[in-house]
């Protein structure tokens, strides 16, 4: 399916970062980097609403900074401005910065409305490709971040970032996001001003707080290799084929989160009904249901952990890099589609936070190798549940000093299954339910999401 959203390119360069330094170092991957090296690649957009932004004020203004600032950024966090190579002489990949070595940054310009686009409507997926820059990769050498800024003449402009998941976990990212916006921010106050950092967002790149005595980091290398059948850093395309996806952002308000609590008590009342439980149950059924099918067809629902605060000793919150890991049940149709289906959900994911809070972390050897297993079976019909985002990321907190983003969309999940959370614009307390789905889907979701909450 072709996109209606047309881009006009204006400029292709590379933001180094803002220093004369002639030093090159390397970073290795931890057990955590390498599980996800061969992963599809994370994409983002921050849209901003200017109403009568001119082509002639963003380019002499708003571009400079971003530019500015974004180079300053890569100073403070000069890993993400290198490359992930390969060399044939190493047993695994590893972070290598040169100088002179830069993020790939290209400015473009947008046709599209902007308040269609970045409305909660049904759109066509492939609209927001044109938005994200591809990150070039190859079987020894990959790019770990890649921005593109697009222009939408006399009504905003909107930013997107492309991360290598062998590099950055969605806490990663964001925070990345927001040190930028926070330093362009800053700076606009008074250029000549040195900027102050909130503590939280100065970046720690110390990978020897994550231990690995027994060699996990290779054995999910060759579990890679195994998969791919080759050595090399070029990602997965997709894990699910939705090329006639269409996308739509749902809103669970406080209100409605309590109705599905409410709702889930009725039938059990011993596990963990966190928003985020409540999310994943509520919206997982809805899914299934919307897919249809047998009764007995196979569902595979989870999702990522982070394991910062988990470890021993705590990784701190301001690391750059994965600490994140994959937990997924298996169960049929049947178990949630039936009137007890929200309960049954919000049961196995409360099983599996209560896991995690005792202890019994993933990191084993044979975890990746389970997990490549069971996307081996999404071509065989099963579906596949998962989470991309989180509700505990203050996405729309970032502030460039333009105002806060009309819209945060996360655009690959049409390529990997999932769904996208964000906690709200209007700092309510809900949640914002990003889906991708085929057109006939999404009319069925749409409707049994609505009148679910009615009931």
């Amino acid at each position: 399916m072709a996109s209606s959203n047309t881009v006009k390119i204006q400029e292709v360069t590379q933001v180094t970062p803002f220093s004369d330094s002639t030093t090159e170092f390397s970073l290795p991957l931890t057990l955590y980097d390498t599980f996800w090296f061969n992963f599809p690649l994370v994409e983002r957009l921050y849209f901003y609403q200017i109403t009568d932004l001119t082509p002639r004020f963003f380019n002499s203004f708003i571009l400079p900074d971003l530019k500015h600032s974004l180079s300053i950024t890569l100073l403070q966090n000069l890993p993400l401005a290198g490359n992930l190579i390969w060399p044939t002489d190493a047993p695994k990949p590893y972070i290598y910065y040169s100088p002179n070595d830069g993020v790939p940054f290209i400015v473009a310009e947008s046709t599209e409305d902007f308040n269609s686009i970045t409305d909660n409507g049904v759109h066509e997926a492939v609209e927001l490709h044109p938005l994200i820059l591809q990150l070039v990769t190859s079987d020894d050498q990959a790019a770990m971040i890649a921005i593109q800024i697009t222009l939408f003449p006399n009504q905003g402009f909107c930013i997107g970032i492309t991360s290598h998941h062998a590099i950055l976990d969605g806490r990663s990212s964001t925070m990345f996001i927001k040190y930028w916006a926070y330093l362009c921010k800053q700076l606009g106050k008074d250029p000549k001003e040195e900027p102050s950092f909130l503590p939280e967002l100065i970046p720690s790149f110390d990978r020897t707080i994550i231990e690995d005595p027994t060699g996990i980091d290779m054995e999910y290398v060759n579990n890679w290799f195994a998969y791919t059948r080759t050595r090399s850093l070029k990602v997965l395309p997709h894990l699910t084929p939705n090329t006639d996806g269409v996308r739509a952002t749902f809103e669970l308000t406080r209100e409605d989160i309590q109705k599905i609590r409410n709702q889930a008590e009725k039938q059990q009342q011993r596990f963990h009904l966190s928003t985020f439980v409540l999310t994943l149950a509520y919206v997982f059924v809805c899914l299934v249901k919307a897919r249809g099918g047998e009764d007995n067809r196979e569902i595979i629902f989870g999702f990522t952990a982070d394991y910062r605060s988990r470890l021993d000793p705590p990784v701190p919150l301001n690391y750059v890099g994965n600490c994140v890991m994959p937990h997924f049940r298996i169960a049929i149709a049947r178990d949630f589609t039936e009137e007890n289906g929200v309960a049954f959900v919000a049961e196995k994911l409360s099983d599996v936070i209560k896991e995690i809070e005792r202890g019994e972390l993933e990191g084993r050897q044979d975890t990746l190798s389970r997990m490549l297993t069971l996307m081996e079976t999404l071509s065989e019909g099963v579906q596949c549940l998962g989470v991309s985002g989180s509700t505990q990321f203050d996405v729309y907190g970032s502030d460039f000093r333009w105002g806060r983003p009309r819209k945060v969309e996360i655009v690959s999940i049409d390529r990997i299954g999932a769904i996208a959370l964000a906690k709200s614009r209007d700092k309510s307390g809900g949640v914002e339910v990003g889906v991708v789905l085929k057109k006939q889907e999404m009319e069925v979701f749409s409707s049994l999401f609505v009148d679910g909450l009615k009931d």
